[in-house]
């Protein structure tokens, strides 16, 4: 059964798409069949991996509001093993076309769980992009996802944040999708340098114990470039410190067992 793993945290900023993008590629560089998602607005992980997030018939939008097939809207990335979904601008008013439908929620889980189960089964893993906040199209992606992977930038403020987040996840179990768990907690922006991001490290790992990643994303310029050459920092530049930090991630959650839902 392949893992469908929504990246998420409600505060933008904090390298959601930038682990989306790196993660997903170095597991299919790893030989694993991966799919991604690309469920915000923006579309940066629909650019950042090849593609046009203007395409008008090829993206998630036209997918959820039933315009278009799952099957004719898999676009390949420029990353061999990589396939995408891609996003589209339309997105952002996805909450008022559904106003009326009480089963909105669940639209996304019919989508990938129920009607396409046979056409998704060759993937190992799915990737949700998220929006940055707590939106419809955040909850419908709790509400299909079996594990979460949050970044969490080591930075001030970023606990508070996710204790929030916290939050909206046990209240999605509680009445939306039981079995969903956290994965792991992905520390970015790591500043060896900068005393704040050890002790933002050190409370991450008080709290969170085991599910925080022993990897550990550094600021990293080529990171920064990667986005505007439309491929992933992994292709942009393997050598760099922030690729080589996503190659180990990678290692990490491919041998990752299961681990028990907080």
């Amino acid at each position: 059964m392949n893992k469908i793993i929504s990246v998420i945290n409600q505060k933008g900023g904090v390298g959601k798409t930038t682990t989306v993008v790196n993660l997903a590629t170095a597991l299919a560089q790893l030989g694993k069949k991966i799919l991604v998602i690309d469920l915000d607005p923006q579309g940066n992980a629909t650019t950042g991996l090849g593609r046009s997030n203007s395409e008008r018939e090829k993206n998630i939008y036209k997918v959820i509001i039933g315009q278009s097939d799952l099957k004719n809207s898999i676009q390949n990335s420029c990353v061999k093993n990589l396939d995408i979904i891609g996003s589209n601008v339309n997105l952002s008013g996805l909450e008022i076309e559904t106003a009326n439908d009480p089963n909105r929620a669940f639209l996304l889980k019919e989508i990938l769980k129920e009607k396409n189960v046979d056409l998704l089964k060759n993937y190992e893993n799915i990737f949700i992009d998220c929006p940055p906040s707590l939106s419809l199209l955040t909850v419908m992606s709790l509400v299909v996802a079996d594990q979460l992977l949050v970044p969490l930038q080591t930075e001030f403020f970023a606990l508070e944040g996710i204790s929030q987040l916290v939050k909206t996840i046990e209240r999605i179990k509680i009445n939306l999708n039981p079995t969903l768990e956290i994965r792991g907690i992905l520390l970015t922006m790591f500043d060896k340098r900068n005393k704040l991001s050890t002790q933002v490290d050190d409370e991450a790992r008080k709290y969170f114990k085991e599910k925080v990643y022993k990897t550990v994303i550094p600021r990293n310029v080529r990171l920064s470039e990667a986005p505007s050459h439309g491929v992933p920092c992994i292709i942009y530049d393997k050598a760099c410190l922030g690729s080589q930090s996503y190659i180990n991630l990678a290692n990490e959650f491919a041998e990752q067992a299961n681990t028990k839902s907080i």
